[in-house]
């Protein structure tokens, strides 16, 4: 099936209201493309050499969303043109973005990514982290980051129970944000394998790469 077919098939089963970002990380310009002249604007890359470089050859129209993880002396190469950070795991973080978005003159809407799987491998606050920093007025220093919401990844497992159970649990954490933070609009949770699950759990954007492009292509 062609990428313009995966697409049409995915944004018939998506509901109203539930964003696609198409995980284009190791995929070409040409294919880029293609799900570009099928309709798709935004687009995740988890390198941010490998985004720039897109960015520079493709559409100038093209929403840019980094969907890794951010090192904080990569910032200045994407904050021009970045349209979503989801992986804003530090507070040293978050003020790296301040600093550099102010110098540009922008505001840059983030996302907080917060651990919820079981795997020791993924960034993220935890929850009383996020409830911490919720609560302690410290996010009111950042007049050039847009927080929209929250993100996170479930564990890597057949076991949808404990997926189930893991995006609750962010939803949770993203409701209760949503008292202190009534602007955010954004819990971006599920990937190819689990974002059926993810839209029934509440999720509002799924990050889709290989339901789309087929598998990576690691050189």
């Amino acid at each position: 099936m062609s990428i313009a077919q995966q697409l049409k098939e995915i944004r018939e089963e998506l509901p109203k209201g539930v964003t696609l970002v198409a995980v284009s990380k190791t995929k070409s310009e040409a294919e880029i493309l293609e799900a570009y002249q099928a309709g798709q604007r935004i687009f995740g890359e988890n390198k941010v050499q490998e985004m720039v470089s897109k960015y520079e050859a493709l559409p100038k129209d093209i929403q840019w969303h980094m969907i890794g993880h951010l090192q904080r002396n990569k910032v200045k190469y994407l904050v021009d043109f970045v349209s979503l950070i989801h992986g804003v795991d530090s507070l040293k973080l978050l003020k790296e973005i301040q600093k550099r978005a102010a110098g540009a003159n922008r505001v840059v809407d983030c996302l907080l990514q917060v651990h919820i799987a079981e795997e020791a491998t993924k960034f993220g606050f935890d929850s009383g982290e996020l409830e911490a920093l919720l609560g302690s007025g410290a996010l009111e220093a950042f007049p050039n980051v847009r927080l929209r919401g929250l993100m996170g990844m479930a564990t890597f497992t057949d076991d949808t129970a404990q997926v189930r159970r893991e995006f609750r649990h962010l939803k949770t954490l993203y409701d209760r944000a949503r008292e202190a933070w009534p602007n955010a609009d954004t819990l971006s949770m599920g990937m190819s394998g689990d974002y059926p699950t993810a839209i029934e759990e509440g999720s509002t954007m799924v990050r889709i790469g290989s339901r789309i492009f087929g598998s990576r292509n690691y050189g």
